[in-house]
């Protein structure tokens, strides 16, 4: 299993660290784990001028999965847009074809307690949110800062998606379901935007290939209250790129902390890129506070997606379990007679529970 692992910056190099530490230990149970670093984000500005260079590009081609930290910094924001690191993030999705986004948000009993919701709100809560990643707004063409004939500056991004891609997204999401609860809530604004009213009608079209599974839609403002009215009601969510970049980094606080969240991104053939669902957070980079879990979880999700080895996925997850359960906690989720624990020592205690 090749895997090419990208720190990233912040508290990238940090949280992949602990992961890394999962994998040694796989490692050397007899997993054959090859493993190569390579620059992305700021790291790859610094590295090559590029936030994406050609040898992080084909690395990660070549690489049968790619372990990602995070990008970017307040102290690149000043350069040329194509040059910030939240570009080459971008891109590597674009360029691998990493159209489908699983984001699955996890409350365990222990910690919630942790969440800023009552604990009768979002107990029991076990959702999945799947994310169009590489259409939508964020790719749409044309796009720009341009100046009017009067001299006034206007911003321009182009919401698109053609029916195949609506489709592909789908019957993810449908598939999944069928190994859930069989329920798939399909987040729109199709009463606004002419894109999600193609959204909406594909996903009737496609439901009739799944019988078995019970489709509701779902205006995106509405399921946005709904996250935090009562999470529960929902099984599996699918929604194109802008929303469900939202609603997830939503559903992540329902856990308790975004530090809990994982995600996968995979292409047609379930090659993935793993990743926290959290950000770079510069103003804790280095100081060992960082919450390493749900890059530990990208880490078991690599498992089941790509390397289709459930056994390991359950020991990765099993480990957690017994970790959050002895009352280990970084920062984000200490509360009062908890254990509080280092980045590090977190990594530590889910390598000696494995």
């Amino acid at each position: 299993m090749k895997i090419a692992v990208l720190p990233g910056d912040g508290i990238g190099p940090e949280i992949v660290a602990q992961a890394v530490k999962v994998l040694d230990r796989l490692q050397a149970d007899g997993l054959k784990i090859e493993m190569e670093y390579a620059p992305i984000g700021g790291a790859g500005y610094e590295a090559a001028g590029d936030p994406l260079p050609e040898a992080t590009l084909k690395l990660s081609q070549a690489a049968d999965a790619v372990l990602l930290g995070a990008v970017g910094d307040w102290k690149y924001d000043s350069l040329p847009r194509d040059q910030r690191p939240e570009r080459g993030l971008l891109r590597i999705r674009k360029a691998l074809n990493l159209f489908a986004n699983l984001r699955p948000a996890l409350l365990y009993p222990e910690l919630a307690s942790a969440s800023t919701l009552k604990p009768e709100v979002v107990a029991g809560l076990d959702l999945m949110i799947v994310r169009e990643l590489t259409g939508d707004i964020y790719f749409g063409q044309p796009r720009g800062i341009a100046t009017l004939e009067n001299g006034e500056r206007e911003g321009i991004n182009t919401m698109r998606y053609n029916e195949s891609e609506i489709r592909r997204i789908g019957r993810v999401a449908f598939d999944i379901a069928m190994k859930r609860n069989k329920k798939v809530c399909s987040i729109d604004k199709a009463n606004v935007l002419e894109t999600t009213e193609l959204w909406r009608q594909v996903m009737v079209e496609l439901a009739k290939d799944y019988p078995e599974v019970e489709l509701s839609h779902m205006y995106v403002d509405n399921a946005a209250m709904q996250l935090v009215r009562a999470p529960r009601q929902f099984d599996v969510m699918v929604t194109e790129n802008m929303f469900g970049d939202i609603l997830s980094d939503c559903a992540a606080m329902l856990t308790g902390s975004i530090g809990m969240l994982p995600s996968a991104s995979l292409d047609a053939n379930n090659k993935g890129m793993y990743e926290p669902s959290h950000g770079s957070a510069p103003d804790i980079a280095g100081k060992d506070v960082a919450n390493p879990l749900a890059t530990i979880l990208s880490v078991a999700m690599m498992f089941k997606y790509s390397f289709n080895d459930a056994a390991t996925f359950n020991r990765i997850d099993h480990a957690v379990k017994k970790v959050i359960a002895a009352g280990y906690r970084t920062a984000d989720i200490w509360t009062e007679g908890t254990s509080k624990v280092s980045c590090s020592g977190m990594g530590d205690a889910v390598v000696a529970a494995l």
